[in-house]
């Protein structure tokens, strides 16, 4: 496994593998990886003939008071992890090397940024596009490789890869869970005991609505209000909406399409996020309308 820092390093060293004729994957993660990370990387590595893992702390998603200087890291376990997964290499940035001097170049990913988590974290997605779009460049990856939970950030993505022609397939990963429910997360190593067992009611939530959704509910207040008795021990819940699984648009009345319920909730001073796919038997697939 090759760890490069520079982008010059990382292009030689993909550039050889190209001119192979090698299928390039790249799994974009701002590090202290868990199962979700490795389940991405072994897609990866099982889809193509070499797999990049980027790790970065990107600043440019963080808004004032969010938690950049205290993000987890632990990067001799993460290449570590990387090594043992059949990674070839693993790129580490430093800010300057992504971001040099005089940069004012970003990228605005429109609506689908807008609801939802966008609505709370003020260019949290314009940070996001631009640190991908960034990545997409670099590696220039044939797949890359994205989990469901963060499922705003999927949409934008891979609407931004279809908007910009960027010929990368953007594969979305299904969400990986703790034994009781909860979507793993690097942030899940901010809770404390208690508050790890309070959070694990944001799955069961989505879990009700989606198991009265299987068994015909259709009614998005009803959903809603399945999801919202369960939430009784978070301290706050930032949103809670049904929205149209292309479109981000929240639905109301009769939920008659392919809908995610998405969920942002505080258990204690720990931001989580979590959501569901609500798919019509007869739909297949929703990930490509998007």
């Amino acid at each position: 496994m090759d760890v490069v820092t520079t982008v010059a390093n990382l292009r030689g060293r993909l550039g050889r593998a190209r001119r192979e004729g090698r299928s390039i994957g790249l799994v974009p993660t701002m590090g202290y990886l868990h199962e979700g990370h490795l389940t991405l990387v072994r897609d990866s590595v099982a889809a193509c003939d070499l797999t990049v893992v980027s790790i970065f702390v990107n600043p440019t998603q963080f808004g004032q008071n969010e938690d950049l200087s205290s993000y987890p890291r632990d990067t001799e376990r993460d290449l570590a992890l990387c090594d043992a997964a059949g990674v070839d290499v693993v790129f580490m940035p430093d800010v300057d090397e992504v971001y040099p001097a005089g940069f004012q170049t970003y990228v605005e990913p429109g609506p689908l940024a807008e609801p939802l988590c966008g609505a709370f974290r003020p260019g949290h997605f314009r940070g996001v596009a631009t640190v991908v779009a960034k990545l997409f460049n670099m590696v220039r990856p044939d797949k890359a490789f994205f989990g469901r939970k963060d499922f705003q950030q999927c949409v934008v993505v891979q609407r931004m890869a279809r908007d910009l022609d960027m010929g990368v397939d953007v594969i979305r990963v299904d969400t990986v869970r703790e034994t009781d429910g909860l979507a793993m997360s690097s942030r899940n190593a901010y809770l404390d005991r208690r508050d790890r067992a309070r959070a694990k009611c944001i799955s069961q939530g989505l879990f009700a609505a989606r198991a009265a959704y299987c068994e015909g509910e259709r009614s998005a207040d009803r959903l809603l209000a399945l999801a919202r008795a369960r939430l009784g021990d978070v301290d706050a819940v930032q949103y809670l909406e049904i929205v149209d699984a292309a479109t981000l648009a929240t639905m109301s009345g009769t939920v008659d399409r392919p809908v995610a319920i998405c969920v942002a909730a505080y258990v204690g001073r720990t931001r989580l996020i979590d959501n569901v796919l609500l798919t019509p038997a007869a739909t297949t697939e929703v990930l490509s309308a998007a």
